[in-house]
Parts: C-alpha cells; sequence; structure tokens
C-alpha cells in the first residue's frame, strides 16, 4: 500500500477562475501580484526581494499559474512532479466550498450570507444567540475585520459581559469573547448552542474568535474554533475511512468536516502543523490519507492584505517542502493545493473567486503539466492511488 498526503495552502490561488468578475474578482490573482509587488521591491518588510519558492517552484509551481491564468511568475524552473490549476464549480469562495469540492463534493445549494454591513443579523438570530450567552443582548451585529472589532468593542464587551458577533462576505457567524472574563467553554457552548439555527439558514460556520489582554493590547488565541455545517454526502475521508483506511487531520480539517470520516485531528499555528505533518510521514500507516491545511496565508496576510506578511509565509513554507519531500516513503503521494484565493493586493478584506495550483508528487515518477483540472478530481485521483472507491464528478488525472 501507499499513502496520500493532500496539503491545502489556505488562499493560496493563481487567478484565472473563469466566473471571477460574478464574484467581483476579475483580475484578482494571490500568487501573481504577490510575485509582481516582491520584484518592485513592495514587499520589504521582514524580508526583501523577488518571491523565492525554490521547492515549490521546482514541484512546478510557475506551470501551474500559467495554466490557472496564463501570468508568468518567475518562481524558477521545473524539476518534478505534476503541475497544474483546478476550477471549482461550487457557488461560493470560502473554506468549506472549498475544501469539500477538494474531496470530491462539489456544494449542492447556495450559502446564505449576511449582507447588511452595518445591521447584519435578523432579530431572531440576535435573540438567539444572546440566549446562547445568557445575556440580554449583543455587541458588533455588522461586518468586520476580527482584529478591529476586538480592538473597537473589547474594551466594552469586558466591561458589558455582551458577546461580539459579526461576519464577513463569507457565509460566517463569528463570535469573539475573551477568553478568561467570559470564559472560554461558556464561548464554544454558545457556539455549539447556537450552530444548528445557523445550519439550517445554510450560513456554513459559526466560529469561536477567543482574545485575551486588555484594552489597547487584545490578541487572539489559538482556540479559534470553527462549528461548520455538515456535509451533505460522503467526501473523500468518509470513502477512505470506509476501506478501513485511517486519515488523520492536521489543522482546521476536523472542522471543516464536523470530524466525519476523521480518525484524529491535530491543532495549532502553522509551525506546529508543521511539525505534525513531518511527524506524520514517519508515522502514518501504509494505505492512509493524511489532510492537512496550513490557514495562516490566510488568517494572518490575506484577510489583512499584508503582501509582505503573505510573501513571508509563503517563503517559510517553501522552505519545509524539502524535508516533507525527503521523508516520504516509496510510493507516497503528495497533493499540495488550495481551496481558494485571498489576494492581498485586492480591494476590500475578504477571499478573492479564483482557480488553485496543483502540485503532485509521487516517488519515482517524472510528472508534467495537468492543465485546467477540477477541484473534484483531486479527491478521484488521491483515492485512485489509494486503491479505493470514488464517488462524484471527479476524475483521476494521472
Amino acid at each position: 500500500m501507499t499513502r496520500a498526503f493532500l496539503v491545502v495552502m489556505d488562499s493560496v490561488g493563481c487567478g484565472g477562475a473563469p466566473d471571477a468578475a460574478e464574484f467581483g474578482d476579475a483580475g484578482a490573482n494571490t500568487l501573481a501580484h504577490i510575485a509582481a509587488a516582491c520584484r518592485m521591491g513592495q514587499a520589504e518588510e521582514g524580508r526583501s526581494g523577488p518571491l523565492t519558492l525554490t521547492a515549490l517552484a521546482g514541484l512546478g509551481l510557475d506551470g501551474a499559474v500559467r495554466a490557472g491564468s496564463d501570468e508568468n511568475c518567475g518562481l524558477g524552473p521545473w524539476t518534478g512532479g505534476w503541475f497544474g490549476a483546478a476550477t471549482e464549480i461550487s457557488p461560493g469562495k470560502d473554506t468549506p466550498s472549498g475544501h469539500w469540492e477538494l474531496a470530491g463534493l462539489p456544494v449542492p445549494w447556495d450559502w446564505h450570507y449576511f449582507t447588511d454591513q452595518s445591521a447584519a443579523f435578523p432579530e431572531a438570530v440576535i435573540q438567539a444567540a444572546a440566549k446562547a450567552a445568557g445575556t440580554d443582548g449583543i455587541l458588533g451585529n455588522c461586518h468586520a475585520s476580527g482584529t478591529e472589532i476586538i480592538e473597537r468593542l473589547g474594551a466594552e464587551h469586558l466591561r458589558s459581559g455582551l458577546p461580539i458577533c459579526y461576519t464577513s462576505a463569507d457565509s460566517v457567524f463569528q463570535i469573539a469573547a475573551h477568553e478568561e472574563s467570559f470564559g472560554l467553554e461558556r464561548l464554544l457552548q454558545m457556539c455549539r448552542d447556537i450552530a444548528p439555527m445557523l445550519h439550517s439558514m445554510k450560513i456554513g460556520r459559526v466560529i469561536a474568535r477567543p482574545f485575551i489582554g486588555e484594552e489597547g493590547a487584545f490578541k487572539r488565541t489559538k482556540n479559534r474554533r470553527d462549528f461548520a455545517i455538515l456535509p451533505p454526502a460522503s467526501t473523500l475521508c468518509d470513502w477512505a475511512q470506509d476501506a478501513g483506511r485511517k486519515v488523520h487531520a492536521v489543522g482546521k480539517i476536523g472542522d471543516i468536516f464536523t470530524m466525519r470520516g476523521i480518525t484524529d485531528a491535530t491543532k495549532g499555528a502553522d509551525s506546529k502543523l508543521m511539525k505534525d505533518l513531518l511527524a506524520l510521514t514517519e508515522t502514518a500507516e501504509d494505505g492512509s490519507l493524511i489532510f492537512a491545511n496550513f490557514v495562516e496565508f490566510d488568517s494572518l496576510y490575506g484577510h489583512r492584505r499584508d503582501v509582505s506578511g503573505y510573501a513571508r509565509a509563503l517563503e517559510w513554507f517553501d522552505s519545509q517542502v524539502p524535508r516533507l519531500l525527503e521523508t516520504l516513503r516509496e510510493g507516497d503521494m503528495l497533493v499540495v493545493t488550495a481551496d481558494h484565493g485571498n489576494d492581498p493586493t485586492w480591494h476590500g478584506t475578504d477571499h478573492t473567486r479564483e482557480r488553485v495550483p496543483v502540485l503532485i508528487y509521487r516517488v519515482g515518477d517524472r510528472g508534467g503539466p495537468l492543465g485546467v483540472i477540477g477541484f473534484a478530481d483531486v479527491a478521484a485521483t488521491i483515492a485512485a492511488h489509494l486503491g479505493i472507491r470514488s464517488e462524484g464528478p471527479g476524475r483521476n488525472v494521472l
């Protein structure tokens, strides 16, 4: 048997989505625009010069970007592996849509969004949130950046005890609360209690956003928790588990799939998750699926439109790739891809509708160009590699 490692670089898109204009994102290209900013000396905080992604370029990242959008990033030569770009068909540019479709399940419905910027939630949702919190109201009720809203409302939250509820252009209901004064478990229970109502509205995720600190020095913690709507049909994770295989989740994968089809999960900062992933190259069983998400490209840099930070994160990830390749066993498959875009040079603070790069490396194989494929083809290709059944619209591209 062989193993499969599916690694999602959260939000690392490569432009070219044919329906980008429908989302207001025609022309967005996360990788190409970061590379261009680096070449022009516009991403010099904590790093300098052109974007250096030698290992990912060796796997075909330049060719993947060209396949997706005809852009040339100039990252370096291809040395081995299959490379291409994937197009999403699900009607969204959010985390569940991208991950479910990569796992073989395009989203079969339109997500609900809270579109009002300053009075975002219906009264019934506000009342349900207050009841779940055990308070007489909420703070927020608006679209906001997570760091901005705790800076603006954190002190009032400490004084009043009211939870801070906010949303974004994604299908989410987010709740920020102080981990000590409000209580972490109380925040998580509030999310559990209100999630069924919001999921029935086709809101994709209820997200707990705990923070600590005092006025002027609030800081979000690593205890974020996503309460996602249950996938409506089986995914790659289920296919693997039904075949008797182990499925190891790294990062927020367990939350995205509500632990369905998941054997175990590990969470933490991306630096810790890379250590966890490298450890699994040593310990994961033959025939197992390792499904990882590295979120900080998106959460720390994309949404904050921090081009330098995003470039630093890409270069850090690239520096880990050689170690990852060295620890793979003969016959193992590594797939590096993304779930959507989040172009830090774009307007606003939300995800961007883009194609995503797909880099496939299998020990001992030369590889070559894949062209443009579908998100669901990733799942079908991994299923074929593992020798398990595949469902849904995907096809094996190798």
